[in-house]
């Protein structure tokens, strides 16, 4: 019976059956859940199907949230692509991932992965990546589990709730799951995936949560842009060999630690950071009227 505990675990596992992390979580799954590994794969096509409808829309969706704080900008980063310092795959996974969290803030259909104010991160960078590197849709499935297990792990160690531990928990999981899964896309080794994890969640650390009248818009929609760029350069920087210094569990640990100390007025309850300036202020009594 497979069962791990730590990011560290899953390695050995995939190391020791001379495998992918992602298969490894899809035997957990198989044998945790008691339901066929075909079964468990559709599943998992099936949030895929819905992530990749989530950034189709997006791309093309220029309709307001009710509170007109977001939509749109997606369509402008898809069109201004090319024209860019960073162009091609990087900026597609920006417009990804703002497309995919502007149909959130308008109630559209979204994978909530992990969360819904994060919701565009790995959905984005898979999406860019896959395309970039033609990866058959097998892969990509398997590159979802991965993301999935790391995921799963984080919830277990520390948290994936801005509300518990501020936005490092919710974008900064969301930028861990995507660099591990991104990893496995290109063929990295389970160490590598590891690595890219670590890379992405250490850099955000400390990260709040301060919504603009309380609202999962601003800064979040463009955040999620930002964020899948930094899962990609994350996966990127463990490709080339780089190393974290920092083991990804202690990492997690840390990430842990600092949300339980960050203060509530920056764990999405609208009292802190952003939140107060004079401009969100006014935002907030022009749609709540106080």
């Amino acid at each position: 019976m497979i069962s791990f505990n730590s990011i560290h675990e899953l390695i050995d596992l995939a190391k020791e059956n001379n495998t992918t992390i992602g298969n490894i979580v899809l035997t957990y799954e198989e044998e945790s859940s008691m339901k066929p590994r075909e079964e468990l794969k559709a599943a998992m096509l099936e949030n895929w199907q819905v992530m990749q409808e989530s950034i189709s829309r997006g791309l093309v969706n220029n309709e307001k949230s009710l509170s007109g704080l977001t939509g749109g900008d997606a369509v402008k980063l898809f069109h201004y692509n090319d024209k860019g310092y960073t162009g091609g795959t990087v900026m597609m996974a920006a417009a990804n991932a703002v497309g995919v969290s502007e149909v959130n803030a308008v109630m559209g259909r979204i994978v909530a992965c992990p969360t819904a104010g994060s919701c565009g991160i790995v959905p984005a960078t898979i999406k860019a990546a896959s395309e970039k590197n033609h990866n058959s849709e097998d892969e990509i499935i398997e590159a979802l589990f991965t993301a999935a297990g790391i995921g799963l792990v984080i919830e277990s160690n520390a948290s994936i709730a801005g509300a518990y531990g501020g936005c490092q928990a919710e974008c900064g999981s969301a930028a861990g799951m995507a660099a591990g899964a991104l990893v496995q896309l290109a063929g990295g080794s389970p160490d590598q995936v590891g690595h890219g994890v670590a890379l992405a969640i250490k850099n955000l650390l400390g990260l709040a949560c301060d919504p603009v009248a309380g609202l999962v818009e601003v800064p979040c929609v463009k955040r999620n842009g930002f964020v899948a760029v930094h899962a990609m350069v994350a996966a990127d920087m463990a490709m080339a060999g780089v190393e974290s210094v920092i083991p990804i569990d202690e990492v997690i640990d840390a990430m842990d630690r600092i949300g339980r100390s960050l203060p509530r007025s920056v764990k999405e309850t609208a009292e802190g950071g952003l939140a107060t300036t004079q401009t969100a202020k006014k935002i907030s009594k022009r749609i709540f009227g106080k």
